[in-house]
């Protein structure tokens, strides 16, 4: 009896051998008792096998265990896509049954696998990770049925079998948390930390087979290293797709470049041996070795990351994934931005000693046509300072302020980033002192204005010259006459005057009015004497003349002519002292 239950399970194993080896070519020559059973494919015992998935279809692999065999343990990797398998084990009968009747063409080892017998599932997963049925063996069992199958579209998947107890050591360990932990974020780096895999710390340090790699992209993370190196395949695809695009564009191809690839089409010489290392070569790890550590440097500012972490075999070529890790870099430090007001005058002060510091401010000007005005003067004397404008992101102006009054005219914007830099000091000049016009003993500083320009098309007109003229003939003991260049433009002239002791008249009046900043909204209502105004459309003849009365015979005054626009900042003449006659 036992003889012939060897001898049917001899003849089914035969048939399922001559079913994949005998090609579909011989089908119609084959014997009428050949048994017609689908491709068999058999999973070997210790040996990484690897298997193309259609999609949709079933893949079936079979395996058998050794008698004495206690336990197994089947681990099924995916590579990048969900897949389904299971593990069944099936009982038959040791003959078919007598009474059991079959055509000609059904031969005895097909109608013994086909007939009466159990089948038993033992595990079934889904997913896109790695799984492992560890479990005893099944004493009644005839043979193991293990089915995988992918629904979404064609992948990879690779299998182990292991016979025994304990661990099959073909594929790296995972410590039970495998999580990967972020210790540090900064601007442009990120600090990871994982729990180190049993694999590298069971080993002595002269055998170097296992190692860490991680991996960094802003997409996803990957559950395999399988999958994170068909990304990059997919990826690298994509890029030289839209190469083969753009050179189809170009109807005559570079020389140079043509010489270049056809120089690149050579083979090189290689070592007729390649190690195991070299499949690892391409996957471009930021971090390499054993460390349990990795700092990711060079990351751009505010950008969210996907850290992987795999532990590689790099004698069996397996490897296995951490959990990965999601982190964020910190954005830029961004300055604080002032909001200027239509019309506002503000002095911008650098309170800060180095020879670099910075002030930005944002306009929006009112109105449909979105134009202004933007007027500044430096009043540091010998201080860089230099303004950028810029709108949604694109530099419009780039101009130094100095002691002349500059005027940016802004148009085609709702929004408008000015930027104040100051750069240090003029070469050859001393080290930055308080300015006698500056309050508080300030380092330097701006004046400047934003206006919303309705109606205009560009910026105002300035006099061709900022010099006061008196005429010696015309001074008296109680009056002078004084004269100034104007504009083609209507605008309001307003005169100051300040009488000066004797110790200033003897100086000049320098050290009291010869700062450019100083505006007629430092000037006391006292010392303004009349407002007027001029307009004159001939550039030319654009002068205007003011007779000051109310004089004291045989004293020196200042005279400052202020010119008042509505839009930006008062324009001040150059400071001109006279002084009356004594005598009449």
């Amino acid at each position: 009896m036992a003889l012939v239950s060897l001898s049917w399970c001899l003849s089914a194993a035969l048939a399922l051998l001559w079913s994949t080896s005998w090609p579909q070519a011989h089908s119609a020559l084959a014997p009428e008792n050949e048994v017609p059973l689908r491709p068999t494919t058999w999973l070997p015992e210790g040996k990484i096998t690897s298997v193309t998935l259609p999609k949709g279809r079933t893949r079936r692999l079979y395996f058998t265990l050794k008698k004495k065999a206690p336990a197994m343990s089947v681990t099924v990797s995916p590579c990048d896509l969900p897949i389904e398998w299971s593990l069944a084990a099936r009982t038959m009968k040791d003959k078919p049954l007598k009474s059991l009747q079959w055509s000609s063409k059904k031969s005895t080892p097909e109608v013994w696998w086909k007939g009466p017998g159990t089948e038993v599932k033992i595990h079934s997963f889904t997913g896109n990770v790695v799984d492992t049925y560890r479990g005893p063996s099944n004493p009644h069992a005839s043979i193991y049925i293990l089915r995988v199958r992918s629904k979404q579209q064609n992948t990879r998947v690779t299998m182990y079998l292991h016979e025994g107890l304990g661990t099959s050591g073909a594929f790296p360990l995972v410590p039970a948390d495998p999580r990967v932990h972020t210790l540090g974020v900064g601007m442009t780096s990120v600090t990871l930390s994982w729990a180190p895999s049993a694999s590298l710390t069971s080993l002595p340090h002269t055998q170097k087979n296992y190692d860490y790699c991680v991996l960094v992209n802003s997409q996803q993370n990957y559950n395999s290293l399988c999958a994170a190196r068909e990304s990059m395949r997919k990826e690298k695809a994509q890029n030289q797709e839209q190469k083969e695009r753009t050179r189809r564009v170009t109807v005559w191809p570079i020389l140079k470049e043509w010489w270049w690839q056809q120089w690149d089409t050579f083979p090189e010489t290689q070592s007729p041996s390649t190690s195991l290392s070299d499949e690892y070569a391409d996957l471009q790890c930021v971090c390499q070795g054993t460390e349990s550590v990795c700092t990711v440097s060079e990351l751009l500012p505010d950008t969210q990351y996907y850290f992987d972490v795999f532990v590689i075999d790099r004698l069996n070529g397996t490897s296995m994934a951490y959990k990965g890790a999601v982190a964020s870099t910190h954005e830029e430090a961004r300055p604080a931005i002032t909001t200027l007001r239509e019309g506002e005058l503000r002095w911008v002060t650098f309170h800060d000693k180095a020879s670099n510091s910075e002030q930005f401010f944002n306009f929006n000007p009112r109105g449909w046509q979105q134009s202004g005005l933007l007027t500044l003067q430096s009043c540091g004397g010998d201080e860089k300072i230099k303004v950028t404008v810029s709108s949604k992101g694109q530099v419009l102006t780039s101009q130094a302020v100095g002691g002349d009054l500059v005027q940016i005219w802004l148009q085609g914007s709702p929004s408008y980033l000015i930027h104040l830099e100051r750069e240090g000091t003029i070469p050859g000049k001393s080290s930055p002192v308080a300015h006698p016009a500056l309050p508080g003993g300030l380092m330097a500083s701006v004046k400047i204005q934003t206006s919303s320009a309705y109606h205009r098309r560009g910026v105002p007109s300035l006099p061709p010259t900022l010099q006061i003229k008196s005429f010696n003939r015309l001074r008296g003991c109680n009056s002078v006459t004084l004269a100034w260049m104007g504009t083609e433009e209507r605008s309001l002239y307003c005169v100051y005057r300040r009488k000066l002791g004797k110790s200033e008249a003897d100086a000049g009046g320098v050290s009291a009015l010869t700062a450019p900043c100083l505006g007629p909204e430092s000037r006391s209502d006292t010392e303004r004497v009349l407002c007027k105004y001029f307009q004159e459309l001939n550039p030319r003849r654009a002068v205007t003349t003011a007779v000051i009365g109310g004089l004291e015979p045989g004293m020196a005054y200042v005279f400052d002519v202020y010119l008042m626009r509505r839009w930006g900042i008062p324009i001040k003449y150059a400071s001109k002292m006279v002084k009356t006659r004594k005598e009449c």
